[in-house]
């Protein structure tokens, strides 16, 4: 495998699409292999920035050459949303075809856009899977320092860790002005890190970062718009209204949650379990994106029974996957608890145990107990 690359599965599309994810995920990478002879118009030049930022009708100008049908793909959008206008004429009129990449949805966001009114699709792009790793895959060192491609090929992946929480800082946060209480942020932050899969108390998070509960809920859509995070919510039934409603707060990738809270080097097992949960999501969301593995997911936990849960429930139609993660080397009876709950719920067509240990078992009811390794290959197979 080159040293430089990974073969991805996520599929471009045929037509102009949008492709977001956290920097370093290899968004560019992709454009580069996917689309070699596209015009590329790369944003982070900041001598290009400038000239576009104070004439965007010049960006018409570049792209005047431009045969229709071909491509052309525009890196970091997010720091001129006002050149989606010449991207939609252009769209409309001469029929080019753009892959429009982002770090961060939050600047189109606030600047009213629509995102072209449905003429470029939405996709994203995930940490590197197990088997877009292939025999680089280790279960260890994606707990550890994560899966993300930029950290991957480092030679020294804690101190780029490291490098890439403070470059977020200064580059996303402060250089973009995205909030008001820097301090108050570089606070949140750690706490945040700290509740990677865990279900989300603002009230306590304020407290902490010494910041109000709206700001708390400001900084979490900063780290959703900058695609760091994912809030899963809890399954609601619609017979069931009393379902837990927080929702819970997923890190994309390991290492960098590990190094938003300081918490770089040999993992401990009080981190373990929701590393282990965490990067399970992070996979399932990479399919989702490559292949619409689901069509909604959330984690079950019913109020009226405490200390009961499944970890991820996949909804397709009317039928359901119920997903339970434990980062045990072994299996025993009590891991499957939260599974065997849910049958009650109606719909649910398989359950899973992913656990860390090496034995495939089902049991007599019909639980699939599966080593995360048979789990990614089902997953890759398309047969889960």
């Amino acid at each position: 495998m080159a040293a430089t690359s990974f073969p991805r599965i996520f599929e471009p599309p045929t037509d102009s699409f949008f492709l977001f994810g956290l920097r370093g995920v290899g968004k560019s990478t992709l454009a580069k292999s996917a689309f070699p002879s596209a015009l590329r118009i790369d944003l982070l030049d900041e001598r290009l920035y400038h000239t576009l930022l104070g004439d965007p009708a010049r960006f018409g100008l570049m792209i005047e050459a431009v045969a229709p049908k071909s491509w052309v793909v525009v890196d970091e959008v997010q720091r001129l949303p006002s050149l989606l206008n010449e991207v939609h004429r252009a769209i409309e009129d001469r029929r080019i075809r753009f892959v429009l990449l982002g770090s961060s949805a939050r600047k189109l966001k606030a600047a009213g856009t629509n995102l072209l009114a449905g003429r470029a699709l939405k996709k994203e792009l995930y940490p590197l899977t197990p088997h877009e790793l292939g025999t680089r895959f280790s279960l260890v060192e994606a707990l550890t320092t994560g899966t993300l491609p930029l950290i991957v090929r480092s030679q020294d992946r804690e101190e780029s860790l490291r490098a890439y929480v403070e470059t977020y800082l200064k580059e996303e946060i402060r250089a973009e002005a995205l909030v008001r209480n820097l301090p108050g942020f570089v606070r949140f932050l750690p706490i945040a890190g700290v509740c990677h899969g865990q279900t989300i108390n603002t009230s306590n998070i304020a407290r902490e970062a010494e910041v109000s509960r709206t700001t708390v809920q400001g900084y979490l859509e900063i780290l959703e718009d900058t695609l760091l995070v994912k809030r899963l919510p809890a399954f609601q039934a619609k017979l069931r209204v009393r379902e837990r409603a927080h929702p819970k707060l997923y890190w994309l990738d390991a290492g960098i949650a590990r190094a938003a809270r300081g918490t770089l080097g040999a993992v401990g097992s009080e981190e373990r379990g929701p590393l282990f949960e965490g990067y399970v999501f992070t996979v399932l969301q990479a399919y989702h994106a490559a292949r619409r593995l689901f069509d909604e997911l959330a984690y079950w936990s019913p109020a009226e029974a405490k200390h009961t849960e499944v970890d991820f429930l996949l909804r397709r139609g009317k039928k359901h996957v119920a997903i339970e993660v434990k980062s045990t080397p072994r299996f025993n009876e009590g891991l499957l608890k939260g599974l065997r709950a849910i049958a009650s719920l109606g719909g649910v067509e398989r359950r899973m145990l992913v656990y860390a240990g090496r034995e495939r078992l089902r049991t007599t009811d019909g639980i699939d107990v599966l080593p995360f390794g048979a789990f990614a290959d089902e997953l890759h197979a398309g047969k889960i």
